[in-house]
């Protein structure tokens, strides 16, 4: 996992933040906003979602997002950003954002985790990073 120790006004708002909208993209240009929880380490944002959600999809597409912060449905509460999306599917670098989910999230955080197990049953987690363009 990649990380500056430099802070920024913009990295620190939207770090703040308990959920980002992070607008993805489809080939035809189609926006498509999604809510999700946000950990940070240095410069750098940090978001895991199911390996097979179709935001992996479209980043792999285009790594090119727009974020802001959020409420849990979606409801804009901050000026939008550019950012650019890589994937992260490290194991040790997937164990770091979830480390830093856990700190930020708390309970609330494993319990999603023993939702997900239970009942997702998916293809596991993927990593996504986020930098601020």
């Amino acid at each position: 996992m990649t990380s500056t120790p430099a802070s920024s006004p913009e990295v620190d708002r939207l770090a703040a933040s308990q959920y980002i909208s992070m607008t993805t993209y489809k080939r035809d240009g189609t926006a498509v906003p999604t809510p999700v929880w946000v950990s940070r380490a240095g410069n750098k944002l940090f978001v895991l979602t199911d390996a097979q959600a179709g935001k992996v999809k479209r980043i792999r597409n285009r790594g090119h997002v727009v974020i802001a912060p959020c409420d849990a449905r979606g409801g804009s509460q901050g000026a939008p950003v550019d950012a650019s999306a890589r994937i992260i599917d490290d194991p040790a670098e997937l164990a770091k954002i979830d480390a830093l989910h856990k700190a930020k999230y708390g309970l609330q955080y494993r319990a999603m985790g023993l939702f997900t197990a239970i009942f997702r049953r998916g293809s596991g987690n993927i990593g996504i990073e986020l930098t601020i363009v």
